[in-house]
């Protein structure tokens, strides 16, 4: 059987491709925000400190999304203070933090004594995606683009130029929380669908991808969203055909693109930059 035919006769796989399809547009979109800022590493760390919440939600059988946004925020308000307020840098304290915030995740699920739900933690199992999870990513997805929408110009000015957006009024703490809170929906959008250990993958390397080839802001949010989407559709097909780790299969997708992206871009691509260094060398010679 096909992976279109699949689509059509298993409900299962039809919410697996519409979660994807939906975490890979909002890792896109938040994802430029992200390397604009320089921001990475706070990515990974938000990725990892809401492992703790979700354990906690597991463990008092309430909804992960509301632990999970509660162990990000805190876990980002908390490397801000520690940075604020010592001698340490922020890479540092981002350091200390998610790390530990992942220990005692990982030290919470083994109470729980479930190897098997740890693994999905961490990889994702987007094929046992359920209709509350698929739902919860839409609303996700909803509120996350909303608020790139209504916030866009305070967002662009705090992530080009802080000093200016001070100058002008704006609280570039209040845009960074908010980013945080929005980096850290995503991050629990995406944990049935590549886990933890991989979303930064999706919200760092479409958005470097699209970077590549744009200098403008709204292309590169556009750019993002598609090749996050198109990561999703094609890894998710391998997946199915040859019984791949989807998650893992979706990153290597995108990792594919952005190489291709690397060398071919006709701005800023390796085999260009090297053409017009040895034309270069050709005239000067």
């Amino acid at each position: 059987m096909n992976f279109i035919e699949a689509i059509i006769q298993y409900d299962f796989l039809q919410k697996a491709l519409i979660t994807s399809v939906m975490v890979g547009i909002i890792c896109g979109v938040i994802g430029c925000f992200i390397i604009l800022r320089g921001m990475a590493l706070m990515g990974d760390a938000i990725s990892h400190a809401v492992l703790p919440g979700v354990a906690i939600s597991y463990m008092f059988g309430i909804n992960f999304f509301i632990g999970a946004v509660a162990s990000g925020v805190l876990t980002a308000i908390a490397i801000g203070f520690v940075s604020q307020n010592s001698r340490l840098k922020n890479d540092t304290s981002i350091g200390i933090m998610f790390t530990s915030a992942f220990a005692v995740g990982i030290i919470l699920i083994t109470f729980m004594k479930s190897s098997t739900d740890l693994y999905h933690i961490l990889f994702g199992n987007v094929l046992a995606v359920r209709p509350s999870d698929m739902w919860v990513t839409l609303g996700i997805g909803v509120l996350v683009i909303s608020s790139v929408y209504l916030f866009y110009k305070e967002l662009l000015v705090t992530s080009f130029d802080p000093t200016m957006a001070d100058a002008y009024g704006l609280s570039t703490k209040v845009i960074h929380y908010l980013l945080m809170t929005m980096l850290t929906m995503v991050t629990v959008a995406s944990l049935q669908t590549v886990g933890i250990v991989l979303v930064v993958a999706m919200l760092i390397t479409p958005a470097a991808t699209a970077y590549l080839l744009t200098d403008r802001l709204s292309v590169m949010i556009y750019l993002a969203a598609s090749f996050g989407a198109v990561a999703a559709i094609i890894g998710l097909y391998f997946s199915f055909t040859y019984n791949l780790s989807s998650g893992a299969t979706i990153v290597l997708v995108s990792t594919l693109m952005f190489i291709a992206v690397f060398l071919f871009s006709p701005k800023h691509g390796f085999v260009r930059k090297l053409i017009k260094s040895k034309r270069n060398a050709t005239i000067t010679g």
